[in-house]
């Protein structure tokens, strides 16, 4: 896939981005009633529009309303299916499965199959999802982004970092997922620090998020177009960084 001109990055939560956008100028916009952070850079976007399908529906409506891009890249935090990717693994998967219908999306790009799902998966959900779809990773959102970028006529990529291993038991995270989508950091620390038999899962936690960011800013850096116009997209494989 060769793109040029602008592109609009979709993101769940402003730390899965934080070190592609560090020294990014942002900007609060209106669209359809509400209101977006943007981080922009020489006309390009990036919004962390909440978690979960409707959320990244929403961001995804607004950025190409405001921003008119060319690519929409689907980018963030996603759960390893396959034992063989590990924290820190970025992956341009070729298809996105929506588990809620089944429905199929082909970037005509990139090497893979990842799985929306609508919460965050556990270790057995993991398991269950990767035999009946032959997946190698989970998300929340990429699913609801990609069928916003069709019904626009706008070129579609997910890009995700696996953030927890196939094996991970990750915290609670669930309940603390507003309707919005906008996720209740405080009262989630709050119950972690109340149960201490969980501190250990939540310094993972923490150190893994941390990793997987990093991996993710280098990834969207060398794949976004102004930083290599007209690139080809389509070698960046599930395998990458092993």
């Amino acid at each position: 896939m060769s793109v040029s001109g602008k592109v609009a990055i979709i993101a769940a939560l402003e730390r899965e981005v934080s070190a592609f956008v560090k020294d990014w100028p942002s900007t609060v916009r209106e669209h359809d009633g509400c209101s977006f952070k943007f981080f922009e850079k020489e006309g390009n976007a990036v919004v962390c529009g909440g978690v979960g399908a409707q959320a990244a529906r929403r961001a995804t409506e607004a950025a190409i309303n405001l921003y008119h891009p060319s690519l929409v890249i689907s980018a963030g935090f996603a759960g390893a299916l396959d034992p063989a990717l590990a924290v820190g693994h970025t992956l341009v998967p070729r298809h996105v499965i929506d588990a809620s219908d089944a429905s199929r999306t082909d970037a005509g790009a990139g090497e893979g199959v990842l799985i929306t799902f609508d919460s965050v998966a556990d270790v057995e959900q993991k398991a269950r999802f990767a035999t009946a779809f032959g997946a190698h990773a989970i998300d929340m959102e990429a699913a609801a982004v990609a069928r916003s970028a069709q019904a626009h006529r706008v070129k579609f990529l997910a890009c995700k970092v696996i953030s927890d291993s196939s094996n991970s038991a990750l915290p609670p995270l669930t309940p603390f997922i507003c309707r919005d989508g906008r996720f209740q950091f405080f009262r989630f620390v709050l119950h972690m620090a109340l149960r201490p038999w969980r501190w250990a899962a939540l310094r993972r936690l923490a150190r893994d998020s941390a990793k997987a960011a990093q991996s993710l800013g280098v990834v969207l850096e060398k794949h976004t177009t102004w930083a290599a116009p007209e690139e080809d997209l389509s070698h960046t494989a599930v395998d990458q960084g092993r």
